[in-house]
């Protein structure tokens, strides 16, 4: 357990936070350093694809002995300048799997796009209609039993009639 909570800060350390800042120091200079900037994409998209597949990983393989710290070995071999693991692994072996496909994956996320914002606009105009027509429920009541309240007494249980009306609108 607690050796598990020092792996994962030392992947977030090493993997995360010490390349973010490179990235910063890169943005930040003076000049443009087009070679650092694209090591540093690659980088990211290398660690984002292992970041999806390490869910697997660690349900399969997290019972290995020193299988955390191959995970931060890993992550240094890609950041490290003397290894060129990120130019490698981009090269050698995501560039040759991604690139054939990259029309049909192009395709699929559009559609993808273009069904998931049909399905929010969908539900945005569903929602909008059941505002409505809760709002003019809310009127109608507060109307209702305005007129009809005489007492003070009266008026505050039309309001609290109205917030229970309310609550139970809301929650069919």
């Amino acid at each position: 357990m607690v050796g598990s909570l020092i792996t994962r800060a030392l992947i977030m350390l090493v993997g995360y936070l010490y390349p973010a800042y490179k990235c910063f120091k890169c943005v930040e200079m003076n000049r443009l350093d087009t070679k650092q900037l694209t090591f540093w994409c690659k980088y990211w998209i290398i660690l984002a694809v292992l970041t999806v597949l390490e869910r697997l990983g660690d349900t399969f393989a997290s019972w290995m002995p020193l299988y955390g710290e191959a995970k931060i070995a890993f992550i240094v071999y890609l950041w490290n300048p003397k290894t060129s693991g990120t130019e490698y692994i981009y090269s050698s072996v995501l560039r040759p799997m991604v690139a054939p496909h990259e029309r049909d994956i192009d395709r699929h996320l559009n559609e993808l796009t273009t069904r998931v914002l049909d399905i929010i606009f969908h539900y945005c105009q569903r929602s909008s209609v059941y505002l409505k027509l809760l709002f003019m429920e809310i009127l109608q009541f507060v109307v209702s039993h305005a007129s009809s309240a005489g007492s003070e007494q009266e008026k505050d249980r039309g309001i609290i009639n109205l917030l229970r009306h309310m609550a139970l609108s809301l929650h069919p």
